[in-house]
């Protein structure tokens, strides 16, 4: 087999702009479906439908199918990516608001550029981004002790919503560093059905051992949640997720998490817009901090990269 071409830079640019744009109005999309709809039972559902299809789809055009082992890999970085990350941020919007939600998020390529390096997969991070750290511990502290001011399904645990939205970050980071050296199959659009299928059942079992599907029924489902889920499955799902794995493939990791520090100014933006979602001094203090920390970082793991490795 040969060679796969090197990508182009309009396709990159093109993956890039999916998640920067998409991703950050997914938070408002979240927000809008688990109005009415199990928080875990939604996104499950949503991956496990968007991987099916793509899987499908992609076995129908002549791919392969992927082994056992394949399958094993697509497990344990679906339940890291979606699982914890995507469920975690999903629980987490009961709490906080969908523009503190995507702040939060934005310690990604934090987490990215230092794992990276402790597990060999980069170099070691440049003074730089220490710097970049001190400051977004302070972002989060900010954004941490900012209450949630506007409409949020479960009032009254800003804590709680803060801290399964950290963690959510932390074990994405885990994933997304995972796959860059351990791929389901070939084909990233079969790897990345497999994942949201694998991780989609996982946040569906989960869901169902919660006891989210007693006294639920369809009937209650808004319209707008429904358009907020098809939305997600679609663009959310197919189209950025999967931009999301090839360029895991092609970028260092830590530049494919700056979509971290753009969502939150489309979030925090579509949130204020058609929300009600309110701007507040800690909130904007918390955002211009961590929004400099992850440049800091990024930056410097490049800086760091033209040198070799210790």
């Amino acid at each position: 087999m040969s060679a796969p071409a090197s990508p182009s830079r309009a396709s990159i640019l093109l993956a890039f702009a999916a998640l920067y744009i998409i991703w950050g109005s997914t938070y408002l999309g979240i927000r809008f479906a688990i109005d009415s709809m199990p928080p875990l039972l939604m996104a499950g559902t949503r991956y496990a439908t968007a991987g099916a299809l793509l899987y499908g789809y992609m076995r129908w055009k002549g791919e392969p199918a992927p082994t056992t082992h394949g399958w094993g890999t697509a497990l344990f970085i679906g339940t890291c990516l979606l699982a914890f990350g995507n469920g975690g941020v999903t629980l987490g919007e009961q709490y906080i608001p969908s523009g503190l939600t995507a702040l939060l998020v934005a310690t990604v390529p934090m987490f990215l550029a230092v794992l990276g390096w402790w597990s060999g997969l980069a170099s070691r991070p440049a003074p730089l981004v220490a710097v970049g750290l001190a400051l977004g511990l302070g972002g989060v502290y900010l954004l941490a002790r900012t209450p949630g001011v506007s409409h949020v399904a479960l009032p009254g645990h800003e804590g709680l919503g803060t801290t399964l939205v950290l963690v959510a970050a932390l074990v994405w980071a885990i994933g997304s560093l995972y796959s860059k050296k351990h791929q389901p199959a070939p084909s990233p659009f079969i790897s990345g059905g497999m994942q949201m299928l694998c991780g989609g059942l996982v946040m569906v079992v989960v869901g169902l051992l919660k006891g989210e599907a007693q006294g639920f029924a369809l009937a209650q489902v808004t319209a707008k949640s429904w358009l907020a889920y098809a939305y997600l499955v679609t663009f959310g799902s197919i189209v950025a997720f999967t931009a999301y794995i090839w360029l895991l493939r092609v970028v260092e990791p830590a530049i494919a998490g700056t979509y971290a520090f753009v969502n939150p100014v489309v979030a925090v933006l579509l949130g204020w817009a058609f929300a009600g979602e309110e701007l507040n001094a800690g909130m904007l203090g918390g955002a211009a901090l961590i929004v400099v920390a992850v440049a800091l970082v990024v930056l410097g793991g490049r800086q760091s990269s033209t040198t070799p490795k210790k």
